[in-house]
């Protein structure tokens, strides 16, 4: 699990409830029927914005980002070096019992191409077309959080303006109009906080974390061919 990651919710969960408590009482910053508006009307815009699969394959996508633990450049390149190393001394044949333990699956699959005899350039084209639909599948989550971080706060507006509809229909009776208003803000408070607080720094991380696998995976296929 990425502790930066945990870190980061917790502290602005907290602060955002501690300036909250030294301000008043929680209690009226609570309102489900907002939180359901921005919720699931942004859930609701991404479903017909994307396929369902698409939406639902966003939260694997994230979920790996954050607890699939990638190998650290420097170890990868020992690895290679210590691959390269038997290569030169047993033949390349001696490879098929050690990549048969590498917990990596891209890098076993490339030695594997290796030493079934595949010509370099095809080994290659197939490496750099795997590490291309890995992209792809990463931009794709980054595209749909981004979607979902545009549809919080308009959702929050939305509410914002059906509180205000309420509230003006109300007007003859003066002592609701300050709490309707605050509740017709409350939406927009929940809009802010979702795509401020959570889904565009998730997709930021995811950003980074694609970033990082790339380059790994690149330094595989250069090692590899090498």
């Amino acid at each position: 699990m990425d502790l930066a990651t945990v870190i980061g919710l917790i502290a602005g969960i907290t602060l955002t409830i501690v300036s909250i408590l030294m301000g008043g009482e929680i209690s009226i910053f609570i309102n489900i029927p907002s939180l359901i508006l921005v919720a699931g009307g942004t859930i609701a815009s991404t479903l017909i914005n994307y396929p369902l699969g698409d939406v639902l394959k966003v939260f694997n996508t994230v979920k790996n980002s954050f607890i699939q633990k990638l190998t650290p450049v420097e170890t990868l390149i020992e690895k290679l070096v210590e691959f390269a190393t038997i290569a030169r001394r047993e033949g390349i044949l001696a490879l098929e019992g050690p990549a048969s333990e590498l917990d990596d699956d891209f890098l076993q699959r490339g030695i594997q191409l290796a030493v079934d005899g595949t010509a370099p350039e095809l080994l290659k084209d197939i490496l750099t077309t795997e590490l291309a639909f890995m992209e792809d599948r990463h931009a794709l989550g980054q595209a749909v959080l981004m979607a979902m971080a545009a549809y919080a706060p308009a959702y929050g507006m939305i509410g914002t303006l059906i509180g205000l509809v309420q509230m003006l229909s109300t007007m003859e009776d003066p002592s609701l109009i300050g709490a309707g208003m605050a509740v017709a803000i409350l939406t927009t408070l929940y809009g802010a906080l979702i795509a401020n607080l959570m889904i565009l720094p998730l997709a930021g991380k995811l950003k980074v974390r694609t970033a990082e696998e790339l380059l790994l995976r690149e330094v595989v296929i250069e090692g590899i061919l090498s």
